[in-house]
């Protein structure tokens, strides 16, 4: 604590702030339990840093706050009156809500009250970064800010909220497409969940967390009985009373159960699921990945209940290997 305090301190006092160091706000990801290099940070870096301040775009400050990630993560969204919503975000493993393991950043010159626009962020994080998980791991370290400097009138609260959450629904994909060793993005979609959408999206971190559908899908492989087995297993343990009889699956947008039993047959059925999964592989990424398609998994409890979407993705040799090396 007193290390990060050192470094705000650093930062205030460089950059005159009338309030001090009250007026910066800490956030680091890194190896835990390692001490900071406060007396570098504050003596070298932090100098460095605002020097190098621009007005030009929020792509260096993307990339600079990159670890393990593969691209830096950037969106942005004009509302029609003109204000600006950005959004810069880190992560790539120890990715499961709540957030950690993930720095996140937005943006807007909006004149928008305090309270609004907390209330507004919570519940756009609640259906982006607060539905993701990349290896159902956790941190110590997670943060999403809202900031407005209020230099522009905002015509709209509505538009306002809406491009929040697109804004915070594009990073939090990003962070999956980006994990360590990603392979594919599985996109969950739950409809008619008989309970709260905060169970309906455990459930669906239950299934993207299920390391044998992670596998299936790294291979491209449509071992749709994993899929089934993952969803049972939640609801047996959570939820036993309820009734599944009237729950279909989709994958792909193939039906592949329903009516209280599988319906797959045939040899180009299973082409068809294995080429939906192999469409969506990422492949190479050099730079910013080739396309934003998912692995599309559909779950339909058939009753009146909560709707929510959940991303996960995939796990690979590559997740292994980066993990693995992490410290040597």
């Amino acid at each position: 604590m007193a290390a990060a305090e050192s470094v705000c301190d650093a930062v205030a006092s460089t950059l005159n702030l009338p309030n001090g160091a009250k007026s910066v706000l800490p956030s680091s990801t890194g190896v835990i339990g390692w001490r900071l290099p406060a007396k570098e940070l504050a003596e070298d870096i932090v100098p460095k840093a605002i020097e190098a301040l621009q007005t030009d775009s929020a792509f260096a400050a993307a990339e600079a706050i990159m670890t393990t990630d593969r691209y830096p993560k950037l969106r942005s969204k004009t509302l029609s009156d003109g204000t600006r919503i950005v959004g810069v975000a880190k992560g790539a493993g120890m990715i499961e809500p709540n957030m950690a393991t993930m720095l996140g950043y937005i943006m807007t010159d909006a004149t928008i009250d305090k309270s609004k626009l907390q209330a507004m962020l919570t519940e756009a994080c609640n259906q982006s970064f607060n539905s993701i998980s990349i290896d159902g791991d956790e941190s110590t370290s997670d943060t999403v800010v809202a900031i407005a400097s209020c230099l522009k009138p905002l015509e709209s609260e509505d538009e306002f909220r809406t491009a929040l959450l697109e804004v915070t629904a594009g990073l939090s994909a990003d962070l999956v497409r980006n994990g360590e060793g990603t392979g594919h993005v599985i996109r969950v979609k739950i409809n008619n969940f008989p309970g709260s959408e905060y169970d309906a999206r455990r459930m669906g971190r239950h299934l993207v967390n299920s390391p044998l559908v992670k596998c299936a899908i790294s291979g491209n492989d449509p071992n749709t009985g994993r899929i089934a087995g993952a969803i049972g297993s939640f609801m047996g343990k959570f939820f036993p009373d309820e009734s599944v009889d009237d729950m279909s699956l989709t994958l792909g947008g193939r039906v592949i159960f329903n009516n209280g039993k599988f319906v797959l047959e045939g040899q180009e059925v299973e082409e068809e699921l294995s080429n939906h999964m192999a469409e969506a592989q990422l492949g190479e990424i050099d730079d910013f990945p080739k396309h934003q398609k998912f692995v599309e998994i559909g779950i339909d409890f058939g009753i009146s209940g909560s709707d929510v979407i959940v991303l996960g993705s995939d796990l690979t040799k590559e997740y292994v290997s980066v993990n693995a090396d992490y410290r040597s």
